[in-house]
């Protein structure tokens, strides 16, 4: 009896069929890469929109805040050359006056 090697070189067929599954491989491989950057690109450009959508309120009021402060005269540096900018709120407040229950005494009489 005979021991066969097992370590034969391939045959033409193999050879042929390893390149034909190897190309198959690198095709859907391909495509697939493809098929995922699609979704990327989709899914990218969805939320650019929605953030786009959601900030245009902001992009309009930033844009007419830049377009007054344009029109507005630069105000001119002190002459230390400070300058101190800032906002003023007014805000109307309502105080209760309260009466003291006892009467005040005074040491001297006020004077006419």
């Amino acid at each position: 009896m005979r021991i066969q090697n097992q370590s034969q070189t391939p045959g033409m067929l193999e050879k042929v069929l390893t390149v034909l599954v190897g190309t198959v491989v690198l095709v859907a491989a391909f495509m697939f890469s493809l098929v995922i950057l699609a979704v990327a690109v989709v899914v990218g450009l969805m939320i650019w929109g929605y953030f786009w959508w959601k900030t245009r309120e902001i992009r309009q009021v930033m844009r007419e805040q830049r377009e007054q402060q344009q029109s507005q005269p630069r105000q001119q540096p002190s002459p230390d050359g400070h300058v101190i900018e800032g906002e003023a709120i007014v805000v109307d407040e309502v105080h209760e006056q309260t009466q003291d229950t006892k009467p005040q005494h005074r040491s001297n009489p006020p004077e006419k």
